[in-house]
């Protein structure tokens, strides 16, 4: 009984490469399915402009507060 290690080496690359192909290919479509079930049943809310706005002013605000008490920091423990 002659067997071919090669052919044989092949034919379980083949398998195993095409196992991992089709399990990507059901994940891909799992993940399309699960996203359009989420966006379905938990849409995304519109923050109206002046919300976003009003948000912004004190995020920078705070941005200013927090740069200012990092020099004031710095410049303590160098002078």
């Amino acid at each position: 009984m002659e067997t071919n290690l090669v052919i044989e080496g092949f034919k379980f690359m083949g398998l195993g490469m095409g196992t991992v192909f089709l399990f990507l290919i059901i994940m891909i479509f799992a993940m399309g399915l699960m996203s359009k079930m989420v966006a379905k049943f938990f849409p995304e809310v519109k923050v109206s402009e002046k919300v976003a706005a009003a948000t912004a002013v004190n995020t920078q605000n705070k941005n200013k507060k927090i740069v200012a008490a990092i020099t004031a920091a710095i410049k303590h423990h160098r002078g």
